[in-house]
């Protein structure tokens, strides 16, 4: 207890004085610290604000600058866009036309293998390989030509068009990309100290793996482009094919279907000339005919006619061959009742002859007569299948323009 109330030990005046003067310098030194740091800082402090404003004026140029350069390849990839919906839209064009023409051939090369078909149907000599059928195989031939060059070209287009609409795709894709990014650049472009939504990110810095260079994002773009112009290229040149493919077709079946159709027109001529040049001849050996059996009745009645002639003469013969004694005399009368008898039997006898030739003679007639009536049938036949069956059927043929 003594010890607690002990006085507290007194110092010398020079420690105080000592004691003084360290406080001071202590409190000199601090100061100075104290006046250096806050000189320091703020030397940092306009420094750090300079080199804020100055890294967010280049980031903002850098947003503006990207930004221009994403609308640059937007517009590109936008009229790229415009230009490959176009050729596909006239691709499509292209592409009813050739189902419209290829379809339009179907009916024409019926017609003609029907016309090949009805020919066989010719008789006698007039089933004959003529110029109609070698036209009509010609024209079957150019039909089947075309409608295989039709099919592969309306194949080609469908491909063609499938290109286009995959390159359109892909432009489509890189479009919504571009404007999503430009869009969220405009928002950053938007931001300030002072916008209300900004937050501190955590790994905001952090590069994910699926970043890619800015050549290779340039690259992605150009590669679409060149794409979309290679297929649009493409489709220009197999719009002008398909147009010059139709064009000749068209002309290559209007100029055979008129080539048959003059064949017709000459076979059938020409089978009516012969027709009537048969009728003709006809008419000729039905005359002939008639005057033949005219002769050989007046040539009946004529050898008829001789036997009464023939009877008197033989019976005065015969009561002359009853005269007594020497009135059996050969006389003139009986020399020329003889010679009356023997010349009117020679006359039956060539008129008998004549009849029996004249006969054969209409018998041949006969022939030819059913012979002629039979080609002029014939005749009738072939009129009929190419006149009436198949100029009339081809009179639906008509080759349109697509």
């Amino acid at each position: 207890m003594a010890r607690l109330l002990q006085a507290p030990p007194k110092f010398h005046p020079s420690e105080w004085d000592v004691a003084n003067k360290m406080q001071c310098a202590s409190t000199e030194s601090q100061k100075s610290r104290s006046e250096r740091v806050i000189a320091e800082s703020r030397r940092l402090l306009d420094e750090t604000e300079k080199t804020t404003q100055k890294t967010r004026s280049d980031v903002n140029k850098k947003i503006e600058q990207r930004r221009e350069e994403i609308k640059f390849w937007k517009q590109e990839l936008e009229n790229k866009l415009e230009q490959i919906v176009h050729e596909t839209e006239v691709l499509l064009t292209f592409k009813t036309r050739l189902e419209k023409s290829l379809e339009s051939c179907k009916e024409p090369l019926v017609i003609a293998q029907k016309c090949l078909l009805n020919r066989q149907r010719r008789a006698g000599i007039d089933l004959v390989h003529d110029e109609v059928e070698q036209e009509l195989v010609k024209e079957a031939e150019v039909l089947q030509g075309v409608i295989a060059l039709l099919g592969r070209t309306l194949e080609q287009t469908n491909e063609q068009i499938r290109l286009n609409r995959s390159a359109k795709y892909n432009l489509e894709m890189d479009l919504k990309d571009k404007f999503t990014a430009l869009m969220i650049d405009d928002y950053c472009a938007s931001l300030t100290n002072n916008t209300p939504d900004i937050r501190y990110a955590d790994n905001a810095v952090k590069i994910e793996g699926n970043f890619v260079s800015p050549e290779d994002w340039i690259d992605f773009s150009n590669i679409n482009i060149e794409n979309a112009d290679k297929q649009r290229n493409n489709s220009l040149a197999l719009g002008a094919l398909i147009d010059g493919i139709l064009s000749q077709t068209r002309n290559d079946m209007r100029k055979q279907c008129e080539m048959v159709n003059v064949a017709f027109r000459n076979k059938v001529k020409e089978v009516k000339d012969a027709k009537h040049k048969l009728e003709t001849l006809l008419a000729m050996v039905m005359d002939e005919t008639a005057s033949q059996e005219k002769n050989i009745a007046a040539l009946k009645k004529a050898i008829a006619d001789k036997e009464g002639p023939v009877k008197v003469a033989q019976t005065r013969l015969e009561a002359r061959n009853h005269r007594p004694n020497m009135e059996m005399c050969y006389d003139t009368v009986q020399c020329r009742l003889i010679s009356e008898v023997q010349e009117i039997t020679k006359n039956m006898q060539r008129q008998a002859e004549m009849m029996k030739e004249q006969k054969i003679l209409l018998k041949g007639l006969s022939r030819r007569q059913l012979s002629l009536e039979e080609e002029i049938q014939v005749k009738e036949n072939t009129l009929y299948i190419d006149e009436v069956l198949c100029m009339q059927m081809r009179e639906s043929v008509y080759i349109n323009s697509f």
